[in-house]
């Protein structure tokens, strides 16, 4: 287990608003995926296959704010070498899981908690 930052997902209330506000202000790329209900936003140079090609930054997404992710202000996300012990690390450490494992297309799977304080966490494993 890495145990990187690796991700960041913002909530937005307007996809479209959000993403003119993100291209506009800071550059960055922006890919909606409707299938997945999420929107891919690109930082910096990135390859398709492995992501940035520049050190110093990493990638992430925008989704729709629901009650589900307490989507009040953006999230991490961990790289794990498991969701599911991940889970199980974090509710013995005092946590609280608000989403099971879940895949997410072929790229692998994802799962959300809430750490002792609160705060809304995305943890990730490779497929």
């Amino acid at each position: 287990m890495s145990g990187k930052v690796m991700h960041f997902e913002i909530p937005f209330d307007d996809g479209d608003r959000a993403a003119k506000f993100y291209g506009e202000t800071f550059g960055w790329q922006i890919m909606p995926i409707p299938e997945l209900s999420y929107t891919i936003v690109m930082t910096g140079p990135t390859d398709p296959e492995s992501g940035p090609t520049e050190p110093g930054f990493i990638n992430g997404g925008m989704f729709q704010r629901s009650p589900e992710f307490e989507g009040k202000a953006p999230n991490v996300v961990i790289d794990v070498d498991s969701v599911d012990d991940a889970l199980a690390k974090v509710e013995a450490a005092g946590g609280t899981v608000v989403t099971a494992k879940m895949q997410v297309g072929d790229m692998g799977f994802t799962g959300y908690f809430t750490d002792t304080e609160g705060n809304l966490i995305g943890v990730w494993e490779n497929a």
